[in-house]
């Protein structure tokens, strides 16, 4: 499935996922729910995954709400999750800054009410000014309630040369009415006013996946999320397989044009593909064939022949985009074969 450890083409699994790893880490904005609400088929294929023996456990990048408050939410959605099921960004964040300072310093918040239980969690004192004599600034997303002053006063304290953290640089974060601006929008302005960098525990990077294989003991982890730039680049940081579904942010042009990092082991449509074998992507001629579809690298596109399901056709788009990519990415046409497939 790979050419010198870049992977050229999505795996197959003969076993349901849920039966193949012990241990699902879900993202939640873009594959659990979208806006508060449950994502179609989200709540019947986590209940079947669990009653199956796969332990579900959230990951998310999203640090506004508490753990508690996530799982409570969930719950009522009719997925029932206890707290400790949960691992956020605030979290992760929470620890790097604990390796950092001193056991009860004071750290300037700029975010909601995740991020300061998580630093009460390690021993911390949240913070409201930049005069309050802060050894950290940290920020996470906060909702659209934070104002515009609450950068000022990161901006004010990271000036004074106080070290800056971020609990994790999305760009944009799905709601139910679109895309919005993420925590990482909020990072830039304070980036723009300083020109100093924060330190990140986020996804896609270490401090998030530590956190994660502490809090949940997965020894067979298989990540799952909607997000290229995070939770598949996270797996691939981790060294751990990824399922990749489209209910997010991640359309079917971006998946073709992913560099090596951001090329997830699994692709299918929503949750549905926990419970079920996923195909295996063969090479046939000079293309690659799924199901009824065979995909090929011609003179400037991606041409695409054959009839079936459609996630079987983007499988085999994935193959011939990122075969023909190597360790780049991948420039070819796609519009005509993703229109085919209704992508």
């Amino acid at each position: 499935m790979s050419v010198s450890g870049v992977r050229t083409r999505p795996e197959g699994s003969g076993r349901a996922l849920s039966e193949a790893y012990d241990t699902a880490l879900l993202d939640l904005d873009g594959v659990v729910y979208a806006g508060g609400s449950a994502i179609a088929h989200a709540v019947e294929s986590l209940a079947v995954a669990r009653e199956r023996g796969m332990h579900l456990a959230y990951v998310t990048n999203n640090a506004l709400r508490t753990p508690d408050a996530v799982a409570a939410h969930l719950t009522e959605l009719g997925i029932p999750t206890g707290a400790e099921d949960v691992i956020t960004s605030a979290q992760a964040v929470a620890r790097l800054i604990s390796e950092q300072v001193p056991p009860g310093s004071r750290v300037l918040v700029i975010g909601g009410e995740g991020l300061r239980v998580a630093l009460r969690e390690r021993g911390l004192v949240p913070v409201e000014s930049a005069d309050d004599d802060p050894a950290a600034v940290v920020q996470g997303y906060g909702g659209p309630e934070l104002t515009w002053g609450r950068f000022a006063e990161a901006s004010y304290a990271v000036a004074r040369g106080v070290p800056w953290f971020a609990s994790n640089t999305d760009l944009t974060i799905p709601s139910g009415r679109g895309i919005a601006p993420g925590n990482g929008a909020a990072v830039e302005v304070v980036r723009i006013a300083t020109g100093a960098e924060p330190q990140v525990a986020g996804k896609p990077l270490p401090p998030m996946h530590k956190e994660t294989i502490l809090r949940t003991g997965a020894k067979r982890p298989l990540v799952v999320g909607d997000r290229l730039d995070t939770d598949i680049e996270g797996a691939f940081n981790g060294g751990v397989d990824s399922l990749l579904v489209l209910t997010g942010v991640t359309d079917g042009a971006r998946l073709l044009a992913a560099p090596p990092q951001h090329r997830p082991t699994y692709v299918d449509a929503d949750l549905r593909g926990l419970l079920t074998v996923q195909p295996d992507v063969v090479e046939e001629g000079d293309g690659f064939r799924c199901g009824g579809w065979t995909a090929t690298a011609a003179a400037g596109s991606l041409e695409l022949a054959g009839e079936g399901a459609a996630m079987d056709g983007l499988r085999a788009l994935c193959a011939a985009a990122w075969t023909a990519a190597g360790d780049g990415v991948c420039t070819l046409d796609a519009d005509k074969a993703l229109a085919r497939l209704g992508l």
